[in-house]
């Protein structure tokens, strides 16, 4: 009989589950809609909503599979990486849980990264612990346990409070498959306690992380029909499931994320000499480094100016699509000069801090000589979109840093070809997009607790097995589409102070 295995992930904007079985197969998927809010100044999800969202995407995904089902062979969870989720000793939460998207934490990220010789982003957890705690937090004294969103869902279903190690290293740095003795140790010393001992414990891909309890049954599904006793992976963050989902999580391999933010997460054969606040290091769930590149905007500024361009075609009482008009437009691009006439653009909607400006101040600049043609105009949008992320990419370069084979996944890559060749010439690497990426992180975990059920094999070993078929395709840019992006990337570079500067006024 074949296995089936479900994957959950919450995510930003939504909660998704994805049944597969054994093969990597999708059956069946689930999806609930929620949204962040504001909680006294801070960005927040409430746990009723997680828990709510957990077993609504579930029950959407049974009744789209359209079979009773009584028995799962295994469960993953994943979610936002990052954030803060402080109980006490009795497991009462003390605060909102508080995301990674709030960035009141300057200060504790700013000592953290000096302290260490590390750079501790302002969204990770201990970032957040150490704010609370150099702000005089009431709350702090009575920490007993921190945990991820993940971490929470998963102790929910199993009793079992630990982390997979990519969802770990957002919370304190990792040294291998356990959090960094000597960092933590100088972290004791400044707070007075033992922290370790509020982390959960880190788990690598395939241990044992329990089963599904009475309890974790009837909690993701009332109606009584499920049974405990499913196998249940190491619960993980987003960038983890994401280098699951693009088979990504060998040495030299990458994965990219181009959406209304990008993120590009690259597997390391070595630690980086130096450490750079533009570039966080995390572990793939079997424990290895990776360099994450996170920018703030990517495509969101292009489908703004689409949508500008759809309003011209109404008033000219045309019927074309929105999704016609953006291959269309993305497709005109091909006929851009190799100077893209000398425009510049910048899609900074909010702040970029990866180019070091605080406030959103989307800008486009031409000398008078600029070619301002529709090809031209496209193609510095599609430049501008990932030109953020290529500041990243320079550092790691410096640093030695090889990427023989980059996934991709997201919005940006949905014309063919236009995407890939532009990101391919940003990383100097063969650039591919495959059908399953789609399924994003709820596969990915998916797999992940596939995963948990084989003996003997390796991840990498694993994926290759899972992805031997999958349909893809492959595109690296040429000499004249890198040196394209290479002459405005120039300009980019060149002309960011007045990009700063607008950031200010603005």
């Amino acid at each position: 009989m074949s296995k089936i295995i479900l994957g959950i992930e919450l995510g930003s904007t939504r909660i998704k589950s994805v049944l597969i079985d054994g093969r990597g197969t999708v059956l069946a998927t689930g999806i609930f809609e929620w949204e962040n809010t504001l909680v006294e100044g801070l960005w927040s999800y409430s746990l009723e909503d997680a828990e709510r969202g957990v077993r609504e995407s579930y029950s959407r995904l049974v009744e789209n599979y359209g079979k009773t089902i009584e028995r799962l062979d295994a469960i993953g969870v994943s979610a936002m990486m990052h954030g803060y989720l402080a109980f006490d000793k009795n497991g009462k939460q003390l605060v909102p849980f508080r995301t990674w998207r709030n960035t009141n934490t300057g200060e504790a990220a700013q000592k953290l990264s000096r302290l260490f010789a590390f750079n501790v982003p302002l969204r990770w957890s201990v970032s957040q612990y150490y704010q609370a705690y150099l702000d005089g937090m009431e709350h702090v004294k009575y920490v007993a346990h921190l945990t991820t969103l993940a971490g929470y869902i998963h102790y929910k279903l199993t009793g079992k409070n630990v982390l997979g190690a990519d969802d770990a290293s957002g919370m304190f740095p990792l040294d291998g498959r356990d959090y960094n003795a000597v960092m933590l140790e100088k972290f004791n010393a400044l707070i007075g306690r033992d922290f370790k001992k509020l982390l959960p414990k880190v788990l690598l891909a395939g241990e044992d992380a329990g089963t599904l309890t009475d309890e974790g049954a009837r909690f993701l599904d009332p109606t009584g029909t499920l049974k405990a006793g499913a196998v249940c992976c190491p619960p993980e963050g987003d960038m983890g499931t994401g280098m699951v989902a693009t088979n990504s999580v060998l040495p030299k391999t990458a994965n990219i994320s181009s959406g209304t933010a990008a993120n590009c997460t690259v597997v390391l054969e070595r630690p980086l000499k130096n450490y750079y606040k533009e570039i966080d290091i995390v572990s793939t769930p079997d424990g290895l480094p990776a360099a994450l590149i996170h920018t703030n905007n990517c495509t969101t500024e292009i489908n703004e100016w689409v949508d500008l361009f759809s309003e011209v075609v109404e008033l000219c009482g045309l019927n074309i699509s929105k999704g016609q008009l953006f291959e269309k437009l993305f497709n005109k691009s091909l006929e851009s000069d190799g100077e893209v006439g000398k425009l510049t653009g910048y899609n900074y909607l909010a702040g970029e801090p990866l180019a070091g400006t605080s406030n959103g101040a989307p800008l486009i600049l031409r000398p008078s000589d600029g070619r301002l043609t529709l090809a031209n105009f496209m193609q510095m949008h599609i430049y501008s979109a990932i030109s953020a992320l290529a500041v990243g990419v320079d550092i790691l370069k410096g640093e030695g840093v090889k990427m023989e084979s980059v996934t991709a996944h997201g919005g940006f890559y949905k014309t063919p070809f236009i995407g890939q060749n532009a990101t391919s010439a940003v990383l100097g690497a063969p650039v591919t997009v495959m059908e399953t990426a789609g399924e994003g992180g709820a596969y990915g975990i998916a797999l992940l607790a596939a995963y948990a059920l084989t003996n003997g094999i390796s991840l990498p070993d694993y994926l290759n097995k899972i992805f031997a078929g999958a349909s893809k395709k492959t595109v690296n840019a040429d000499k004249t589409e890198k040196a394209k992006f290479s002459n405005f990337f120039a300009a980019y570079k060149r002309c960011l102070p007045v990009e700063c500067l607008a950031s200010e006024v603005i």
